[in-house]
């Protein structure tokens, strides 16, 4: 059974920071693309940062420059650091395992994580 656990999250003030892990186990980890997605309150799920198995990056324009995506494939983990952290970084967020669809927040369908709220004031 594949399972994503993740770790981190809670509330920051503005300009803060935080890290989000995400442990993986049950796939074969070091040949999967692993992706982070989040959902705002009344938002879409929005994919924001991805990973490949080569190590290449992507970020979304909202995120570029403040997060920094990262695996060990070592120890199953794909982590995400977010710096600079702005109030509209406020939402759910979730890793997951890239191309085995579902969406955020959705059990049964996918690779995902359990979903990690983050929080940001002005």
């Amino acid at each position: 059974e594949v399972q994503l656990v993740q770790s981190g999250g809670g509330s920051v003030q503005a300009g803060g920071f935080m890290r989000l892990s995400c442990i993986t186990s049950g796939l074969t980890f070091g040949d999967s693309d692993m992706a982070w997605y989040r959902q705002a309150p009344g938002g879409y799920c929005d994919m924001i940062s991805t990973i490949g198995k080569d190590g290449k990056t992507w970020y979304a324009d909202s995120v570029k420059g403040r997060f920094t995506i990262s695996r060990d494939n070592d120890k199953n983990t794909v982590d995400l650091q977010m710096n600079s952290l702005k109030p509209e970084d406020t939402a759910m967020y979730y890793c997951m395992v890239m191309y085995s669809g579902g969406y955020c927040g959705v059990r049964g369908l996918g690779h995902w994580g359990q979903g990690t709220q983050v929080n940001v004031s002005s």
